[in-house]
């Protein structure tokens, strides 16, 4: 932080840029992790028409204590269809996909800002998020 900003005053104080393009970039590609609550899970078996046991058996692990879904071998989620290159669950997917790209991670700095515009066609483009909502969704940010 430069000596002009204050914790209140980060450097994407005039907003960002973003408006998911569809493209689920971030739902392929390395394996990672996805944590998930059982609210969560409750709300994707009743949009599955599964029961949360189904859903826990088959698209879940635990994690360092914690659940995550879990991916395919090539690193998609479990909920990505590469046919479409769609969310099967996306109206109840979970917050952490929600509140993409505004983590903490990605806002620690312009660069990793920068980086994360690289990667992510819609980071950087399209419609402001003002500073309150990103704040919003950094306060849901459960990494």
């Amino acid at each position: 932080m430069n000596e002009k900003q204050t914790p209140a005053d980060p450097w994407y104080k005039n907003g960002l840029q973003f408006t998911c393009t569809g493209c689920g970039d971030c739902c392929t590609g390395d394996p990672g992790v996805v944590w998930v609550t059982d609210e969560e899970l409750q709300q994707i078996a009743d949009y599955r028409e599964q029961t949360i046991g189904e859903i826990r058996l088959f698209h879940t692990r635990l994690h360092g204590g914690r659940v995550s879904l879990t991916e395919f071998a090539n690193g998609d989620c479990t909920f990505f269809d590469g046919a479409t290159r769609r969310c099967q669950i996306y109206p109840v997917r979970p917050m952490q996909c929600r509140t993409w790209p505004f983590w903490k991670s990605n806002l620690e700095s312009e660069q990793t800002w920068q980086q994360v515009c690289e990667d992510c066609p819609g980071a950087g483009t399209g419609e402001l998020v003002t500073l309150e909502e990103i704040e919003h969704r950094l306060e849901l940010d459960d990494d």
